[in-house]
């Protein structure tokens, strides 16, 4: 984690440049044959043996060789830079139901998954069903081609699983959110503050079925010297759209538009093309992803497709109240209060690795 003073710089490990990680490959773990073998059982089992994902356990299906390397990854993602690639996975070999089930296994591991949707999703799919671009209110980021930008998702650490590439781009990209508060507070100490109070975000727009239009949650977290950071100022900005919500200052549109401005500012970033069986562990804290624009083979079998995982991780870090998203998102074992399981719900391994025809 990033322990820091409020209003000073952070200098761990969390502050990092892409055009400096771009020349190491310390960010990328390689699987072994042994921890691949191992995977590969755990997984084949899990598919027929078929257990419910909202009630199946990380204990059901013990890891050996690779309990040291989840334990490392681990550490990366609380008190490292943030993220991990995971490299070495045969998924060219398996079926979907089995590159899923050996994603999730080692989910269990790493965190407690959450539910994605109000539909109950627990494994969620990046997969083109829209022709739509982000500038349509209705799109959904994950079923359109479109450029993404950076952004936080809803959850302590979400997980890319790349189950087969675009035909061109898709790159993640990935930057970090110390080093861009770190710039804001060197180039603007007057507007760093602003950050800390919380603003409106459009809920409706992430989730249509979301109970409520909007949410609030400061960008910046400091408790108990712990830096932590929830942004996408895309959803702050279409909050500004319903009743009710206090319009934006002209000192907190100066601070949002040089958050963006310093995000994508040359070198910041890191881009990674996902190979097929990659997955990336990422810290909501730590680091904003984003993705660029990708084109699709003509086959729908040969389409891009990421699964998705959110997780709850309980690493103990402390954070302010209400922070991200987290104070709406729903546990896995059960819905909302007071709802009942959508019908079109799903928690068997072999109908989740499908994805659904959302557009």
């Amino acid at each position: 984690m990033s322990v820091i003073t409020e209003l000073e710089p952070v200098r761990t490990e969390a502050a990092w440049r892409g055009d400096e990680l771009s020349a190491r490959q310390d960010w990328v773990y390689l699987l072994s044959d042994e921890q691949v073998a191992e995977l590969e059982e755990l997984g084949k089992r899990f598919v027929e043996e078929d257990p419910d994902l909202r009630f199946v356990q990380k204990e059901d299906y013990p890891l050996v060789a690779c309990a040291d390397a989840v334990a490392e990854w681990g550490k990366d993602v609380d008190y490292g830079r943030g993220f991990v690639l995971v490299r070495g996975l045969r998924t060219y070999l398996y079926s979907d139901a089995l590159s899923s089930a050996i994603y999730y296994i080692l989910g269990l591991y790493m965190g407690d998954p959450i539910r994605q949707n109000e539909m109950g999703d627990l494994i969620d799919h990046v997969y083109a069903t829209s022709d739509k671009t982000m500038d349509d209110p209705t799109a959904k980021s994950s079923k359109v081609r479109d450029q993404l930008v950076y952004h936080s998702d809803s959850s302590d650490v979400v997980a890319l699983m790349c189950l087969r590439p675009a035909m061109a781009g898709g790159a993640s990209c990935l930057v970090s959110g110390a080093q861009i508060y770190n710039e804001i507070l060197k180039r603007r100490p007057d507007l760093a503050p602003l950050l800390l109070e919380p603003f409106h975000w459009d809920w409706r727009r992430q989730d249509q079925e979301a109970p409520a239009d909007t949410y609030t949650s400061p960008v910046i977290s400091m408790e108990e010297g712990v830096f932590s950071m929830y942004a996408g100022s895309l959803y702050i900005i279409t909050a500004q759209n319903y009743p009710g919500v206090p319009k934006l200052t002209p000192e907190q549109v100066e601070v949002l538009e040089l958050f963006d401005k310093i995000t994508y500012e040359e070198g910041m970033a890191i881009e990674m093309d996902f190979r097929p069986g990659d997955i990336q562990w990422l810290s909501n804290y730590a680091a904003l992803h984003a993705r660029t624009t990708f084109y699709d083979f003509p086959e729908p079998q040969r389409r891009r497709h990421l699964l998705r995982l959110w997780l709850h991780r309980d690493a103990g870090r402390p954070v302010v109240e209400g922070f991200g998203k987290n104070g709406v998102v729903q546990i896995r074992s059960a819905p909302r209060d007071g709802k009942t399981e959508h019908p079109d719900a799903h928690f068997s391994i072999r109908e989740v690795c499908v994805p659904r025809l959302i557009t």
